[in-house]
């Protein structure tokens, strides 16, 4: 049975924290000479780039099996989480695009890059042997650069369908360009017997399924394809279904402040989250941090936000098990956060409230009194709906050892979030690399053991209640004084009271609408935790007003690749409690 573990943190006793900036973990001299030390130490032939926010390698594509496998196996490393693979363009080089991987050490919170350097003939080895997760990633560069993986084992596209021509992240490509679906393009999906039930002779005629996308238990975009032995699922296969809109080829064609309104519909559960990670990776790229009013803003709203969306996994989840009235009871305290956030920006979901530098404007005078009103009734929705399911036969007869994943297979699969922390492994961005001043509040990070659909209730339910202290103690302290943005005409508009009197601030005025923010060439990534674990953004800077390139590390991406797997000797009900224990938002699987 899953058991709830907390994960106990030592209280803060330092100093209230002061305007800093929080975004470089380390200066890149200590950065390159990690990188040096890996290098040596690995096993594999490393070529280290310098000057990065991470240790960065360059391998070349024949080494690059071995060389993932080296650093997972390392008895040092342990480089065990696959957390990204994706492409980037340079058509004006030979080797015309890289291919990108981001690993991360639970046992050391260290995380590195590596580079593979290919042409457009050229192929790189498969490295779905080594981790699992890399399946869909590898998928999706062929789909959206042409690159191939020699040895994968189904490498069709994934974001688009089978009718599309081209590839659509490619620097040549236009993006006005259209490719209508038709019958014939739809993806034939062919379940995969899992070995252990490849019998000579059987009792039942096995029976292919589709479950979704136009169903309401697969959320409505969601599909997969199911072979069954009388009850028992043998074999499945999923893909992403509907919802497809390319952030990040928009990213490219827009300037940094327009891309804040797409990060918002990535995970449209808590799209400030999403702002705070694009912002934030702008900013560590600009080198400049928000004023100290605007992070704690940040960190209460992103609170709030992450309730909001738990609320949400758990009241659709129980509605798929049959249980309605919780969801509309746990549906009042959502509308009084989602009201908190209306308050600041006039929008309701997808607020677009943050700006790169600080927020769009400042919050309303009774902010933090609604937000102690909210955080005073939120106990009790809370408490009950927990007590109304968790001693119920039924929803525990639904939901213990359902879906279940190994911590192993969890951490091959790129699992992070709640649904990593519920298969045992207590990996948390806020504590493991701290933002906005986590690091001086004192909560907990709950995990479970099991890895089923019950530990996922489990881990959620308490997550809400840690949010709350979190929130509870930046309500004590008080919103600090002080501007909500940078005070650099570079990155934030002047005052409009200055621009209507002042020559130099109109100038500054003009020239950030018609050039935009022009972050120095470079590359940067940042991590926040989502409501579904870790949304990261890697952004390339040409020096230009628009992106080169905006990429983001979907935490639903991975997990959902891993359901087929999860539901596998399950039963169709079981399928549909897994499905909404994991969470899948569908706007962060198009990326």
């Amino acid at each position: 049975m899953s058991t709830l573990t907390r994960f106990s943190a030592i209280p803060y006793t330092g100093p209230a924290p002061t305007n800093r900036n929080p975004y470089v973990p380390a200066d890149v001299a200590t950065i390159d000479a990690r990188g040096a030390e890996i290098a040596a130490r690995a096993g594999v032939a490393l070529e280290q780039e310098t000057g990065l926010d991470l240790p960065a390698f360059i391998v070349a594509k024949e080494a690059i099996v071995p060389t993932l496998r080296a650093l997972r196996d390392h008895t040092e490393f342990q480089f065990d989480l696959p957390l990204d693979l994706f492409g980037v363009d340079y058509p004006g080089r030979e080797q015309r695009f890289d291919v990108v991987y981001q690993l991360y050490s639970v046992k050391n919170n260290e995380r590195i890059r590596l580079k593979v350097r290919v042409g457009e003939t050229e192929s790189v080895p498969t490295s779905v042997d080594v981790y699992r997760a890399f399946d869909w990633f590898e998928r999706e560069v062929f789909d959206m650069y042409g690159v191939r993986f020699e040895g994968h084992p189904n490498l069709r596209r994934i974001l688009t369908h089978e009718m599309f021509q081209g590839h659509a992240l490619r620097k040549d490509y236009d993006p006005a360009q259209r490719w209508l679906l038709s019958e014939q393009g739809v993806a034939k999906l062919k379940p995969k017997i899992d070995p252990r039930f490849e019998v000579e002779h059987s009792d039942f005629e096995r029976v292919t399924l589709n479950l979704g996308p136009s169903h309401p238990a697969m959320h409505g975009t969601l599909r997969c394809a199911v072979t069954l032995e009388g009850e028992t699922i043998v074999g499945a296969d999923q893909e992403i279904g509907y919802l497809h809109r390319c952030f990040e080829k928009m990213s490219e064609t827009h300037t940094y402040q327009q891309v804040i309104p797409f990060t918002d519909r990535l995970n449209y559960c808590s799209a400030v989250i999403n702002n705070v990670g694009y912002c934030m990776t702008v900013e560590k790229l600009l080198g400049v941090a928000a004023p100290e009013r605007a992070q704690h803003v940040r960190l209460m709203l992103s609170e709030f936000y992450r309730i909001a969306d738990h609320i949400v996994c758990i009241g659709t989840n129980l509605v798929d098990l049959g249980a309605l009235t919780n969801f509309w009871y746990l549906f009042q305290p959502r509308e009084e956060i989602i009201a908190l956030a209306e308050s600041c920006s006039g929008a309701r979901l997808l607020p677009t409230y943050l700006r790169i530098g600080g927020l769009a404007v400042d919050v309303p005078a009774d902010f933090l009194s609604n937000s102690q009103r909210i955080v005073n009734m939120l106990p009790k929705y809370i408490d009950e709906v927990e007590a109304l399911v968790m001693k119920n036969r039924i929803f525990r007869d639904r939901t213990e050892g359902v879906g279940a994943i190994t911590k192993e297979d969890a951490l091959n699969f790129g699992f992070t979030g709640p649904c990593l922390r519920a298969a045992g492994v207590p990996f948390d961005v806020r504590k493991a690399s701290p933002y906005l001043g986590y690091e001086t509040y004192d909560w907990d990070v709950p995990y479970a053991e099991g890895g089923d659909t019950y530990a996922r209730f489990l881990v959620r339910f308490e997550e809400m209640r840690q949010s709350i202290r979190i929130l509870q103690q930046a309500i004590d302290r008080g919103l600090p004084s002080g501007p909500v943005i940078v005070d650099n005409p570079y990155v934030a508009l002047p005052p409009k009271e200055k621009v209507y009197n002042e020559m130099e601030s109109l100038i500054y005025h003009f020239k950030l609408i018609m050039h935009g923010i022009q972050p120095p060439v470079g590359e940067a990534y940042f991590q926040v935790e989502g409501g579904n674990g870790e949304v990261g953004f890697y952004i390339v800077s040409d020096g230009t007003k628009n992106p080169y390139r905006v990429r983001v590390r979907p935490p639903c991406f991975p997990i959902f690749e891993a359901y087929g797997h999860m539901i596998m000797g399950q039963t169709i009900p079981d399928a549909i409690a897994t499905l909404g224990s994991l969470n899948i938002i569908a706007g962060e699987l198009d990326h």
